[in-house]
């Protein structure tokens, strides 16, 4: 080991770091943050030689609140489509950085010769430090005990916490995709422990409001097929078309994601994706003890038994909302993306729900704004390369999404995007003033139309269905949820955009919106946008120098 050389190289978050090309970014001396954020940034290095082993050692007064870890390497057959735009970093197959591994892994902090490689360092300080400069310096030390290089940033903490979000956003968590890839039964002992871990970590990163799976979610699933079942609301069949229903699982449910700071409950669709023509999954236990799937694919959706079905439901479920007092925190979805064609099937679908929720929010996923104009839909959620008819009506509330078809022009996440294209919509939803964000994936490591399971690992493109880094975000490790690079930028998304709640609490509005068209070189839409990390950055660094003028 003594002839180990080690270069290293501190770097902003918004890098990305690829192990079979020359390390393109600028390094970073200093940072600022606000004294409750999740401040991250990288340590890039290089060895000349093979050493594995090594630790990462924090030397700071901030060691407390910080964690050190690696950025693995995941393979993508299918980076993006072929009619991709200029705004990515590579369009070949390759190995693209992504999960967030623990540096007391199999082979520690390790160098192969000449790849430039990782660390992710975030520092976290819950509010908990004094406010000042601070040194962070990190030793990288090898397996005899040797420092071979340190690396070190200064640290602003300025004396200013961001409040609280009130965005309101979603990631879809699958349910079942924990169960069977973490190999236990669904809602066993096991699955509710792994459950509370996923729940917690996607709260940690402002997920504030989760699908809840009363049946089987009917998503992204083929024609005919099914998914494993995931029914938090058991169902007893007690005579010809008479139901009763039991809620225990769903207070359960209900009560770890209070206990992870969950404030928002979205009940899962009621009727099948892409059209609203067949009722979801669902299966009910028959007078003698029988578990049996009593709708599913061969049920039409505006049929009589079903319609039946959500009369006897839906007032018991309204009931179980009031009894928990989530009267003002509950969402109800019909279909998700239907298109213009399926506005017959889909009228049907939503005038059968409706009568038993009036007064709650129903929200869809659909960017065809007659869903909207005709009053089938209290709140269209439309794809962010789909906004102009709804910023032109002035429809509010203001939501948003995106998924594996929104790839030019607008903000995603692919593993192929510069981290800068994830970033960039905390400023976005600041403009526009949005209320809520959805996004399909937070953990669905299924192929496209759930046909298998896949390792997420291996195949991040869901089985060449859906752009490497579309369909999770997080993925599974031996005991829970392994964070991505990926989560981590969209949650710098997030306070991005309560940081500039807190300027416009202290300067108004008006002055929000002049500093982004005076600071920025371009005009932030939905389509438009800086394009550069570096300014991101500076323009983020001038905001808190904003905030600390005035606190």
């Amino acid at each position: 080991m003594t002839n180990i050389q080690i270069e290293t190289r501190v770097i902003s978050s918004l890098e990305k770091v690829f192990a079979d090309e020359p390390l393109k970014a600028k390094a970073i001396t200093s940072g600022s943050m606000l004294g409750n954020e999740l401040y991250s940034y990288q340590i890039a290095y290089k060895g000349n030689l093979r050493a594995r082993n090594m630790k990462a050692v924090v030397k700071s007064e901030l060691a407390p609140y910080i964690d050190v870890r690696i950025v693995g390497l995941v393979p993508s057959e299918m980076p993006c489509y072929e009619d991709h735009d200029e705004f990515v970093l590579r369009t070949t197959p390759g190995l693209f950085p992504d999960p967030l591994y623990s540096t007391e892994g199999l082979t520690g902090v390790a160098t192969l010769y000449n790849q430039w490689r990782s660390l992710w360092v975030t520092v976290e300080p819950q509010g908990l430090a004094k406010p000042g400069l601070y040194m962070i310096e990190i030793a990288l030390v090898s397996e005899e005990g040797a420092e071979i290089t340190t690396a070190s940033l200064e640290l602003e903490i300025i004396d200013a916490l961001l409040p609280d979000q009130t965005l309101l956003h979603t990631e879809w968590m699958h349910t079942d995709c924990v169960a069977v890839l973490h190999n236990t039964e669904v809602f066993s002992d096991k699955h509710w422990e792994l459950m509370d871990k996923y729940i917690g970590t996607a709260a940690k990163h402002g997920i504030n409001l989760l699908l809840t799976p009363i049946f089987t979610p009917p998503l992204d699933t083929e024609v005919g097929g099914e998914r494993p079942t995931v029914q938090l609301v058991d169902v007893v069949l007690t005579g010809d078309g008479q139901y009763d229903f039991n809620f225990d699982k769903l207070d359960k449910w209900l009560s770890i994601c209070r206990k992870n700071g969950i404030t928002h409950l979205e009940f899962s669709h009621l009727f099948t994706q892409w059209g609203a023509k067949h009722a979801p999954k669902i299966m009910a236990t028959q007078q003698e003890g029988q578990l049996v799937k009593i709708f599913g694919w061969e049920t039409d959706a505006s049929g009589e038994a079903y319609t039946s079905f959500l009369d006897q439901f839906l007032p018991k479920l309204i009931a179980w909302v009031n009894r928990n007092s989530m009267e003002n925190n509950c969402f109800f979805h019909v279909s998700d993306e239907p298109h213009l064609e399926h506005l017959e099937s889909y009228e049907k679908a939503s005038t059968i729900i409706k009568k038993h929720v009036q007064g709650f929010p129903i929200i869809d996923a659909l960017s065809d704004y007659s869903f909207y104009e005709r009053g089938l839909v209290e709140t269209p959620i439309p794809s962010n390369d789909h906004m102009d008819l709804f910023l032109e009506h002035k429809v509010e509330p203001l939501w948003t999404y995106y998924c594996c078809v929104q790839y030019k022009e607008v903000s995603n996440r692919f593993f192929n995007m510069p981290s800068a294209r994830n970033r960039i919509l905390g400023l976005q939803l600041y403009r526009y003033n949005a209320t809520g964000f959805l996004h399909w994936g937070f953990n669905f490591w299924f192929s496209q139309f759930s046909k298998a399971v896949i390792d997420p690992f291996e195949v991040t493109d869901a089985g060449l269905g859906f752009a490497s880094g579309d369909a999770y975000l997080v993925y599974p490790g031996k005991e829970g949820p392994i964070e991505s690079i990926r989560l981590k930028v969209f949650y710098e998304a997030l306070q991005d955009l309560r940081a500039l709640r807190l300027l416009e609490q202290l300067a108004g509005r008006d002055y929000v919106l002049q500093l982004m068209q005076e600071q920025l070189s371009e005009e932030v839409t939905f389509t438009t946008y800086p394009r550069g990390a570096d300014e991101l950055l500076s323009f983020r660094q001038y905001i808190n120098e904003e905030i600390k003028k005035r606190v």
